[in-house]
């Protein structure tokens, strides 16, 4: 039992029942897809007690409950078995609910039981629209219909979503007064796992910063950064109340409105929309990006209706580059990861750039022995304070704004400073100093944003970057950013000069530009009528070779545009031999789904061996498997491919070893497509068109 802290005593006097000892967390994450909060929310039922004995006790229990109602995705079959044998069984999943039109009616799914067409009751989705809308993690009891006539093998008998029932947000805000704003931050890091003593500050304020679109409406910011610092992780598996969208969903009847279904999209049924890998972002209607920026603009946009919601838009992606290097090139700035479709009117809307180069790499140091709040309390509270509480007048009363801050400005700046308040002040207001060091942080992040902006304009519009705030005493600070602050080349861009004279159209002019640069003439002096012109000699083209990088990035449920040959193709350059482990190459299309792994190895037209290492138990039809796989075998020959296949029998790593160095695990192996509805619908046979099951791939050198 670890040492209880004052600290810890404290949150336990002010929230009991509604803290837990964030070690226990840890203790069953390893090695489960689960969210957080559903873990955390079977933990405050099982251990809601310091008593070693019951703690012990109830660590079990999680376990025990894990272990008989947690579906992992290669123990459907035998979950779909188990519910026809015994008639009902509880289990905890993601429920999506999906409407067909031709069928006119609603069939449910569960992210890890593999069947698409569960009966579900009406009231079940009526009364929760995030069914239909991302899904949500719920205890289900799924029952085995035993009517030959219905075409469906299984229903939801009970649902119940993981999540409190109620919420006391004034008692949440009378524990509030028992805290010192430093000790309040402390308990706010420790709920999301961290230990507060190992963070600076200004770290700290970064990850209260991460939490600004779970509590204030319409609020957009971005953070990029280095890859494993947990930039997703808030949205993914911190609220219920939150979503991660990958570029592949980035439709706008996903995110905005379906004009078939008549029905507002994701930003209708959740606090926040969160875009994982938005450098990856493929819009393929030029219309998602005009409505996206109405949205962020005010919170509506018109699609033959008028539509308005309150969803905040968080962008989070990785940043490869220096910054060091990036802040003094002429040529590039800190949006250099984003796509071409994010302009500087989408950009112009963003209330903050919360710098992520300066969060610590995930890591067991940084997590914490000691208590914070139950994860989904957090949530409630937060979601509460989305719906219900508005600060922005009591902000706007206080903060005096500098001259330069103009009205997008002005208007970021302030609903970061409402975000801080309702997390950090849920009731009372801070002192002066206090309310100072949240103006400073949200003029900084709104100045990250404008800096970049005016190295990408070619002309004045965004130059007033030097944004400052009144203190109490009426002193005037100018705000900087820490990595941009001696950087010529952020501070003072030099703009492409718009030349009027061809032997200056290839000069850059200083960085006081005039207000109405000139156009470019660029005269070309004619050819002599007597010059006879030789056909031109064939430039010989070289491609560039595809410079590879590490990846690490969810695929997300019902995501599309992931085939073997996106995943791994450009990896294979110069291969010549590949090693695949995956446990379970058992069912026909397992082993369908590995032919067609092999037809993408063989287009790389350099590898010659194949070798398959796979499990097997003893309900394993060796025969037949060895029948398929040498048909296989006999067809690869043909092509001077040799595969060898290799069982073991207690094999469980699913990983692709190719010899020139790349490693690639895909969390749940080649089989991570759903099943389609039927072989007569588009992605029954281009993989790259069939929705995907929820998994992670890691790409990495060995």
């Amino acid at each position: 039992m670890n040492e209880i802290n004052e600290l810890d005593n404290k949150l336990i006097a002010a929230f009991d029942g509604k803290v837990l000892r964030k070690d226990l967390l840890h203790r069953i994450k390893k090695g489960t897809n689960i969210p957080t909060f559903v873990l955390e929310f079977l933990l405050a039922r099982f251990c809601a007690s310091d008593d070693p004995a019951e703690m012990d006790a109830g660590m079990e229990a999680v376990l025990a409950t894990l272990q008989e109602n947690y579906v992992r995705p290669d123990e459907a079959n035998a979950a779909q078995s188990k519910v026809a044998t015994k008639g009902k069984h509880r289990f905890i999943d993601k429920v999506h609910v999906r409407y067909v039109e031709k069928e006119k009616r609603h069939w449910a799914s569960l992210e890890n039981f593999n069947s698409q067409r569960i009966a579900i009751g009406e009231k079940f989705y009526r009364d929760n629209d995030r069914l239909l809308e991302g899904g949500i993690w719920a205890e289900v009891t799924l029952s085995h219909n035993d009517i030959e006539e219905d075409d469906y093998a299984f229903y939801i008998e009970d649902m119940r979503p993981i999540q409190l029932s109620r919420f006391d947000f004034e008692r949440y805000a009378n524990g509030r007064a028992d805290f010192t704003r430093d000790e309040w931050i402390d308990v706010i890091i420790r709920s999301v796992g961290l230990e507060p003593s190992k963070l600076s500050q200004r770290v700290k304020m970064h990850f209260i910063a991460r939490l600004a679109a779970l509590v204030e409406p319409n609020y957009n910011y971005i953070e990029l950064g280095p890859r494993g610092t947990g930039k997703s992780y808030f949205f993914s598996e911190f609220s219920p109340y939150a979503t991660l969208v990958s570029g592949g969903q980035a439709t706008k009847a996903t995110l905005f409105y379906n004009n078939q279904r008549r029905k507002v999209g994701l930003v209708g049924f959740w606090d926040t929309v969160a875009f994982d890998e938005v450098g990856g972002i493929k819009v393929r209607d030029p219309d998602t990006m005009q409505i996206m920026k109405d949205f962020m603009a005010n919170g509506r946009f018109s699609r033959g209706v008028e539509v308005i919601a309150d969803a905040s838009l968080s962008f989070v992606g990785n940043f490869n580059e220096s910054v060091q290097q990036v802040v003094n090139s002429t040529e590039h700035d800190l949006f250099l990861p984003l796509p071409s479709e994010f302009d500087l009117a989408i950009l112009d809307r963003i209330a903050a750039y919360i710098p992520g180069w300066e969060m610590p790499k995930n890591s067991s140091d940084f997590l914490t022995n000691s208590y914070g709040f139950i994860t989904d309390y957090l949530a409630e509270a937060f979601h509460y304070q989305f719906k219900h509480t508005n600060r922005y007048e009591e902000v706007n009363k206080r903060v005096r704004l500098g001259k330069s801050i103009e009205g997008r400005d002005e208007k970021g700046i302030k609903k970061t400073i409402c975000a801080f308040l309702k997390i950090l002040h849920p009731s009372g207001t801070p002192t002066d100093d206090e309310f100072e060091e949240y103006v400073a942080y949200a003029t900084e992040c709104r100045r990250r944003v404008k800096e970049q902006m005016n190295k990408r304009k070619p002309d004045d519009e965004f130059a007033l970057i030097n944004l400052s705030f009144f203190k109490n005493n009426g002193e005037e600070i100018i705000v900087y950013c820490p990595e941009s602050k001696n950087a010529n080349a952020t501070q003072q861009p030099v703009r492409r000069r718009l030349s009027k004279s061809d032997d200056q159209s290839g000069s850059v002019i200083d960085p006081k530009p005039a207000k109405q640069p000139a156009l470019i003439v660029v005269e070309v002096e004619p050819l002599p009528k007597t010059t006879s012109i030789a056909p031109p000699v064939p430039a010989v083209i070289v491609p560039n070779p595809v410079e590879l990088s590490e990846q690490h990035f969810t695929i997300l449920y019902g995501d599309t545009g992931y085939s073997y040959e996106t995943i791994i193709g450009t990896y294979l350059l110069g291969a010549k031999a590949i090693v695949i482990e995956d446990p379970y190459m058992r069912l026909p299309h397992q082993i369908q789904n590995f032919v067609r792994f092999c037809e993408t190895v063989v287009k790389s037209n350099t590898v010659k061996k194949i070798t398959l290492i796979t499990g097997y138990d003893d309900n394993t039809p060796l025969a037949e498997i060895s029948e398929k796989l040498d048909e296989l075998k006999q067809s690869l020959l043909e092509l001077d491919v040799e595969l060898d296949v290799q069982l073991n029998v207690k094999m469980h790593d699913r990983e692709i070893r190719i010899d020139n160095g790349w490693v690639i695990k895909i969390g749940r192996g080649l089989d991570f497509y759903q099943k389609p509805g039927g072989w007569y619908e588009v992605g029954a046979n281009d993989l790259s068109l069939r929705k995907c099951l929820e998994t992670k791939v890691d790409i990495f050198r060995a």
